[in-house]
């Protein structure tokens, strides 16, 4: 009897593949590294064959570590980085560039020069999206003008597009898909009706034969080919959505954040789209086969773990990430320091372009603590700045912060996350959500799973951090911060 399920998570610097029985327990992971290509400063790409070789690589090993096969996982689901894209070739399966991603921001002239056309305002009410770099339409529009013959290819449908999802799934069962919710993060999509929005196709210059069919998040697409060779592919999420659906936030109000390479915070609200007033996205949460969408507000924050990296490989601050905590402990503050990672911008709920990161606060006092301590606080702050705009946009005050993703084992961001929110945070059993999520979609496609509810029993936490700071320290810090910020803005074109 098939009682297993798959989950291949394709992340911004890895790519791995969980196991999980029917009760939602993790059996084995194998997870492998990828190249982080930067052409130029602000640009950031990927080989889109390295991950699928990768995907492949970490397949094979994480069902050896459990001692099983292809033929004991009921199904297998795919949970991605989101708005990185690709063009491929459609006959040979090359691709024709470098997958462009997330936080990549050559597109900014584009940006620049669509907003000063006044269209920003029709893309938002139509996507939930503001224009900015962020997102996959004008990053497919930069690999029309910029590949040569890739937008005659793409009008013929011979050069095929997609997210992470999409380019995984094709190599896995030869479909040219992707599921509703990264199909709505490329800015291409009408919320309301999950479809390819021709206005937009238009305004882009988008040619409709390049783009993949839209499916639900948990569906049976195909039987797989290569390491997982008879496996029904039955289910697809954007990491964030994901992460959502294995932290069973599943009602109205249900709220968490994913420390990962950015820090990425969810609210639930329901089956209506809600338009955000305060800098946050409006976004599909998930479609799970033919339920009515469920709709979601974000606040997406460009670096997070992206950060702890980059004092490790750049200024080789630390060996490995994981040190980034003791380092931090060896100072009782932050010294005064702050430190702005704004590499990318600032996105929600600044949106910024032109932001870019410092460190501010710097005396002789000063030390490689106070700025490993500084690189925690910053995801704490960010995150805080999102959940006060969630809690304007949605009128709800969030009676405690669920977390997730690799950052949300370091105990101290915990506890100052607890201490600069005053809410409580609450740390699940299992950090690895994303991988849940999408095993958890592929499940209830075949069956494995019966119902959201059947999936929400299976939550559980390991840790609650209470706030323990005092109200005048905590405006004391928080005020320090935006004074931090406010220095980051206007750095980029001056």
């Amino acid at each position: 009897m098939r009682r297993f399920i798959g989950a291949i998570d394709q992340g911004t610097t890895s790519t791995r593949f969980t196991v999980i029985d029917a009760a939602g327990e993790i059996l084995a992971f194998d997870q492998r590294e990828h190249a982080q290509i930067y052409p130029r400063p602000g640009w950031v790409e990927h080989d889109a064959a390295e991950i699928r070789a990768n995907a492949c690589l970490a397949i094979e090993g994480a069902l050896e570590k459990a001692g099983l096969s292809p033929d004991n996982l009921a199904a297998v689901g795919v949970t991605n980085q989101r708005e990185t894209c690709l063009l491929w070739d459609r006959a040979t399966g090359a691709p024709l560039h470098n997958a462009l991603v997330w936080m990549d921001t050559r597109t900014q002239p584009l940006v620049d020069k669509y907003l000063a056309q006044g269209v920003g305002e029709l893309v938002r009410m139509k996507t939930g999206l503001p224009l900015a770099t962020y997102f996959s339409a004008l990053k497919l529009v930069w690999l029309l003008e910029n590949v040569p013959g890739a937008r005659a290819k793409a009008e013929r449908g011979e050069a095929l597009f997609g997210t992470m999802d999409s380019w995984l799934m094709w190599s896995l069962t030869g479909r040219h898909i992707t599921d509703a919710t990264n199909a709505a993060r490329t800015q291409l999509v009408n919320l309301t009706t999950l479809q390819w929005d021709t206005e937009l196709l238009a305004l882009f210059g988008v040619p409709r034969a390049c783009l993949p069919q839209i499916c639900s998040s948990s569906e049976v697409y195909g039987d797989c080919a290569g390491p997982l060779a008879g496996v029904p592919l039955a289910g697809a999420l954007g990491d964030q959505h994901a992460a959502l659906l294995g932290q069973a936030c599943i009602e109205p109000g249900d709220a968490k954040n994913t420390y990962g390479t950015g820090c990425f915070l969810l609210m639930n609200t329901g089956e209506t789209p809600h338009v955000s007033t305060a800098g946050l996205l409006t976004t599909l949460a998930y479609q799970l086969g033919d339920a009515k969408p469920v709709y979601a507000l974000e606040g997406s924050i460009a670096i997070a773990g992206a950060l702890v990296q980059w004092l490790r490989d750049n200024l080789g601050l630390i060996e490995k990430s994981h040190e980034i905590e003791a380092l931090a402990k060896t100072v009782p503050d932050n010294g005064d320091v702050y430190f702005v990672p704004a590499f990318s911008g600032l996105y929600a709920p600044r949106w910024r372009g032109d932001a870019r990161g410092i460190i501010a606060g710097l005396t002789r006092f000063s030390n490689k603590g106070h700025i490993a301590r500084a690189a925690l606080e910053a995801a704490a702050y960010q995150t805080r700045e999102v959940l006060a705009a969630m809690t304007a946009d949605s009128g709800v005050a969030i009676g405690e912060l669920k977390v997730d993703g690799g950052m949300a084992a370091n105990d101290l961001l915990m506890q100052f996350q607890a201490d600069i929110l005053d809410a409580p945070v609450v740390r699940p059993r299992h950090l690895e959500t994303t991988s849940l999520g999408a095993a958890y979609a592929a499940g209830l496609a075949v069956g494995v799973f019966k119902s959201l509810e059947d999936i929400a029993a299976h939550w559980r936490a390991s840790q609650r951090f209470e706030p323990a700071m005092s109200g005048e320290e905590r405006a004391r810090l928080v005020a320090s911060w935006e004074k931090a910020v406010e220095r980051s803005l206007g750095w980029a074109g001056q």
